[in-house]
């Protein structure tokens, strides 16, 4: 019997943003992979195996959850937010490309969930309204050098951009240099978003100009999405402004 192997989102937070889908196939799977912050998300399940890893193991939990797979198993890989920003599913895929023959008979699907900057955004408004992008600044599967031209030609080009993966032990100096490059093209006043742990214990949004943006607000956890020149902010007094990019791009009439 052809096992399978489903790579779950999780969605940013508590289990009212998990989709229905992403919960049938939990509830289903005769075991559990994961990073182990995302796997206590899930509620135990009896008779449910559940395997644990570190951070830095995403080759080796996926490879672990498809050689369980192919004993014919149903297997959930979990993933926090969406498995195909930044997470699990491109570690799943590489490994099946490079990996035992077997691994290309199974059932594998990805499961969707909401992904960290439409948690954010949603909090504020619409700052992803006209065109935007996503850029991790995480250098360890790409040169610091990559991530600074691809910040360069998304501040230059009028994008929204959402960084991932902003800040950590490692790595405490890159995100001031990315607010640097970004205001060698963007307006000072442009509207910057910090969203922290969205729909989790310890949620924070803090929205700010390019100008003030102290890299020391940001943590693993945050997600922010640094707005392009055409990104407003509606202030309401004692409530979070509204934050939104309007649709148009400055063409007459629209």
């Amino acid at each position: 019997m052809s096992g399978s192997l489903s790579v779950v989102g999780l969605g940013p937070g508590g289990l009212d943003t998990l989709t229905p889908e992403a919960a049938v196939c939990l509830q289903g799977a005769d075991a559990l992979y994961g990073y182990g912050p995302y796997l206590d998300r899930v509620p135990e399940r009896r008779g449910q195996a559940r395997h644990s890893s570190d951070n830095r193991e995403e080759g080796a939990r996926a490879r672990d959850a498809l050689n369980h797979a192919a004993t014919g198993a149903s297997v959930a890989l979990v993933s926090g937010g969406d498995p195909g920003v930044f997470a699990m599913a491109a570690a799943v895929c590489e490994q099946i490309e490079g990996g035992a023959e077997a691994w290309r008979s199974l059932n594998v699907a990805i499961v969707p969930g909401i992904t960290a900057m439409l948690a954010v955004a949603a909090r504020v408004g619409a700052p992803l309204g006209h065109d935007f992008c996503a850029i991790s600044l995480s250098d360890n599967l790409k040169h610091w050098s990559v991530i600074e031209r691809r910040l360069d030609a998304a501040a230059s080009g009028g994008f929204v951009t959402a960084l991932y993966n902003p800040i950590s032990r490692a790595r405490p100096w890159q995100l001031g240099m990315a607010f640097e490059r970004m205001r060698r093209y963007l307006p000072a006043s442009t509207p910057t978003v910090f969203g922290r742990a969205i729909g989790r214990t310890g949620e924070r949004v803090t929205v700010i100009s390019l100008g003030a943006a102290d890299p020391s607000i940001a943590d693993m956890a945050t997600l922010i999405i640094v707005g392009s020149a055409l990104t407003r902010v509606i202030e309401r007094p004692g409530m979070t402004p509204l934050v939104y990019t309007p649709r148009s791009a400055g063409l007459s009439g629209a």
